[in-house]
């Protein structure tokens, strides 16, 4: 297996793999909140390389006996107002994708991604990455503690059912 950066001749590929990402959480996701509209394959990638392209991205693939097998995708983090007056702003990274073809799963596949985007944030001087997890993927959360990576941010969620007759707010 090899790392590479991405070129465009791999964006069939990497469309699959952050569809069939997306597939999952909708699939896991208990409040079936998650959604795979007809258009997700085309406007996801492109917000994803807009993103990379902005905030000194980083997409890197992993390919075994060429086929693209996984994917991983970092930023820096850009600062707002908010968060200079709450902290003092470290540089950051932020994994915002990282997906493993099922077939290459539980093969090193991940963690040699991980650690890859990982030397790159360092390198631009990053003091620490973050990434959001979705909490009902369990595999990923544990993936993540396993390499280093503990809760800093917990986003809770009440559902709130209303029925039809009745609006949110209403008495």
């Amino acid at each position: 297996m090899e790392i590479v950066e991405y070129e465009d001749r791999f964006e069939e590929a990497v469309k699959d793999l952050l569809v069939s990402l997306q597939e999952y959480l909708v699939e896991i996701d208990p409040e079936k909140i998650q959604t795979l509209p007809s258009s997700y394959r085309e406007e996801y990638f492109h917000l994803t390389m807009a993103s990379l392209a902005e905030q000194e991205g980083r997409l890197l693939l992993a390919i075994d006996n060429g086929k693209i097998v996984g994917l991983i995708a970092g930023i820096i983090e850009a600062k707002d107002e908010i968060d200079r007056l709450t902290n003092r702003c470290p540089k950051r990274g932020r994994i915002t994708e990282l997906m493993v073809a099922q077939t290459a799963r539980s093969t090193g596949t991940g963690k040699a991604l991980l650690r890859e985007m990982e030397a790159y944030l360092k390198h631009m001087g990053c003091e620490a990455i973050a990434i959001d997890v979705f909490a009902p993927n369990k595999n990923a959360v544990e993936f993540y503690r396993r390499n280093g990576y503990e809760p800093r941010n917990i986003e809770v969620m009440k559902p709130i059912v209303t029925s039809k007759r009745r609006m949110v707010g209403t008495m």
